[in-house]
């Protein structure tokens, strides 16, 4: 048995992009940064801050949630799991790692969130599972 979950709270770090592509199937990218805060051990020693950031695809339904109500700053809960994809470009291999998303919710002020504090989707409600085969495993 095999787990792939991911679950996140951060602030989205810019403003989603969102294209539609055939059959007008809406897809969202926007990053994701969550923080550590700082902290000193016993010790002494002063650990910093540190900020991780993360790539996240949402599809459909939370593709349109996305363009409507995330912002920069916003502050989201999204649960998901990690891809990993890779392409070529000038003859080198390159990756990216990326969340897609399975739940969005918006948390925060209702300021912060256009009045939709609370708002949930997810894929099992509405249909907005990727558009990807299950088939594809590397294994």
């Amino acid at each position: 048995m095999s787990v792939n979950k991911v679950i996140l709270v951060g602030h989205a770090g810019k403003d989603p992009e969102v294209r539609y592509l055939d059959k007008n199937v809406a897809v969202a990218n926007f990053t994701l940064a969550t923080t550590e805060r700082a902290f000193t051990m016993q010790n002494g020693t002063q650990v910093p801050e540190r900020t991780e950031w993360h790539n996240i695809v949402a599809w459909r339904g939370l593709a349109e949630l996305s363009e409507k109500y995330i912002r920069k700053g916003s502050q989201l809960y999204i649960e998901g799991k990690i891809q990993t994809r890779s392409w070529e470009k000038d003859g080198i291999k390159r990756y990216t790692t990326e969340i897609y998303a399975d739940t969005i919710q918006l948390l925060g002020k209702k300021a912060e969130s256009n009045d939709a504090i609370n708002t949930v989707a997810t894929p099992t409600e509405t249909n907005l599972a990727p558009p990807h085969a299950e088939d594809d495993l590397p294994f």
